[in-house]
């Protein structure tokens, strides 16, 4: 399936060519029309299959800057890719007046609150920041959409599912539920099972390593 056949706006189309994309991969072509209809999903896809491409886009599409508040969390288990995932929301909403953000732990947090202070409609966040940030009264997340957990398993394996659980606590009931997750544990499809609504199920084989191909 070619981004020119998704339905979305002209800004996404413009950001995505931009990006030299044409034709999706496998996880974005499961995951992106059903996401943008609005339903929960589950997707078992390893790293480097396309996932953030395949939440960023809804995610941004879904975005109304004019409330001004935290419309989307995405939850990262390390820094390094909470700040992937952020300079991908920084290209696809580059015609769009999309702000994000990046928050975790192990720096100050003085420039992550003053760029909350100015406005944020994109959160992307290490569970433990986000839980100190929010206990310190800096983040609302009432008029929270959408909640986007990424590699879920590696959450559990770094011990941060008790944080994991403590930010969802914390969201509205009525959003959209996004989780992506490498392997799925037993641990894994339970707590799927308790903030997932009748989401649609992915699975994506992994990407052939090169050396699968050599002959």
């Amino acid at each position: 399936m070619l981004y020119s056949e998704l339905q979305c706006s002209e800004a996404i189309h413009k950001a995505v060519e931009r990006m030299g994309f044409a034709e999706m991969t496998e996880v974005q072509e499961k995951t992106i029309p059903v996401m943008l209809a609005g339903r929960d999903v589950i997707a078992k896809a390893p790293t480097g299959t396309g996932k953030t491409c395949a939440f960023g886009i809804p995610v941004a599409e879904h975005i109304d800057p004019a409330l001004k508040a935290p419309q989307a969390v995405i939850l990262a288990p390390t820094r390094e890719l909470a700040l992937q995932i952020g300079e991908s929301f920084d290209a696809y909403g580059k015609y769009l007046k999309l702000r994000s953000t990046v928050i975790f732990g192990g720096v100050g947090q003085a420039p992550q609150v003053e760029a909350i202070r100015k406005g944020v409609d994109i959160l992307i966040a290490c569970p433990g920041r986000l839980n100190d940030l929010i206990g310190q009264g800096f983040i609302d997340l009432s008029a929270l959409e959408i909640f986007v957990l990424d590699e879920a398993d590696r959450m559990l394996d770094m011990g941060f599912v008790h944080d994991v659980k403590k930010v969802i606590a914390k969201l509205p009931a009525q959003r959209q539920n996004l989780m992506f997750s490498a392997t799925m544990p037993a641990e894994i499809e339970q707590l799927a099972a308790g903030i997932l609504r009748d989401p649609a199920f992915v699975k994506v084989d992994p990407v052939s390593s090169t050396v699968d191909r050599i002959q």
